[in-house]
Formats: C-alpha cells, sequence, structure tokens
C-alpha cells in the first residue's frame, strides 16, 4: 500500500502535454468554451424579456463580457497548443433551458419575470464561478500560471457579474415584484 506524503508540487508543463490529467484539463475547457458560447446567445434573448431598463443593461454588459469570456479561452487553448473546440455541456444547456422555462412561465412586462430572469443568470453564474474556480486550481496544479492567470480574470468576472445581480434584486426589482 503506498502513503501519500509528499505535498502536491506543480508539475512541469513538458510533462503534463500528453498526460491524462491535460487531457481532462482541456475537455473541461472545451465545456466551458460550448457554455459561453451558447450564453452569448442567450443574453440578448434575456435582454429582450426584461421588464426594468437596468437588468436590460446588466445583460447587454453581460453580453460583451461573455465575447470577452470566448476570446480569453481561446488564448488559453493557444497557450496550451490546442485548438479551441466546443463540447457540449449539459450543465450549461439544462441551466438556459431553465430560463427559457422561466420567461414562459412569467408574464411579459413583470417584475416578477425580472426576479425570475434574475435567478436564471445567477444560476448561471454560480456554475460558471465553480467551473473557473476549479479550472484556474488545475491550471496552477500544472504549473501553469499564465493559464490559471487568465481563468482567474474570467473568475473575478464572473465574481463581479454575481454580485452586480444580487444588488440589482435587492435594490430594485425584488420589492416591486413583491409589490405586484
Amino acid at each position: 500500500m503506498k502513503t501519500a506524503t509528499k505535498t502536491a508540487a506543480p508539475a512541469k508543463a513538458g510533462k503534463m502535454e500528453n498526460s491524462e490529467f491535460h487531457e481532462f484539463f482541456v475537455d473541461e475547457l472545451k465545456d466551458i468554451y460550448w457554455a459561453e458560447k451558447h450564453l452569448v446567445k442567450a443574453l440578448p434573448k434575456m435582454k429582450k424579456a426584461a421588464t426594468s431598463p437596468e437588468l436590460a443593461a446588466a445583460f447587454d454588459k453581460h453580453t460583451g463580457e461573455t465575447e470577452t469570456h470566448i476570446a480569453t479561452l481561446e488564448k488559453v487553448f493557444e497557450a496550451l497548443g490546442e485548438k479551441a473546440v466546443a463540447k457540449k455541456c449539459d450543465a450549461m444547456a439544462g441551466i438556459l433551458e431553465e430560463a427559457n422555462g422561466l420567461i414562459e412561465d412569467t408574464d411579459a412586462g413583470t417584475m416578477i419575470r425580472d426576479c425570475g430572469l434574475i435567478l436564471g443568470a445567477q444560476k448561471v453564474e454560480h456554475y460558471e464561478i465553480a467551473t473557473y474556480g476549479g479550472l484556474k486550481t488545475l491550471a496552477a496544479a500544472m504549473g501553469r500560471d499564465d493559464v490559471a492567470d487568465l481563468l482567474g480574470q474570467t473568475l473575478e468576472n464572473e465574481k463581479a457579474t454575481d454580485e452586480a445581480l444580487t444588488t440589482l434584486a435587492e435594490s430594485i426589482v425584488n420589492a416591486e415584484a413583491v409589490a405586484e
């Protein structure tokens, strides 16, 4: 029986390139790449469904940020010597399907719909935060601080978007929805 007594040190980048761990990491990048590419298509629909101009503006802003996230992921693939390829992300597909359901199940022009849109958007953000946080940690474990830094920038942006949605819900949308 083996006992693990040493602390895991970052691997040398060259050793990782053809490893199973590297393949796993790239596969997860393909997953979030698909997620971002589909989110950038869904956000304009969410903007159109929004009642409050503030929420519509938040979705518009996040569309631009998501385009930046896609470009950042393409830089990550390039840094790893990999082709940027998307692999269907079942989690994001489900979350976006649920967001569409929230739109269908609420009346247009209501703050209740905005509550649903914020809830759906925050589910997206939390998935992205979990994914980028995990990928950043994996990149660091591989000794790829360059990749970890890029993923960390996106992670911080996702956290800021989540906080902005919370502020919007607490300052405007929720109280108006309760009053409807």
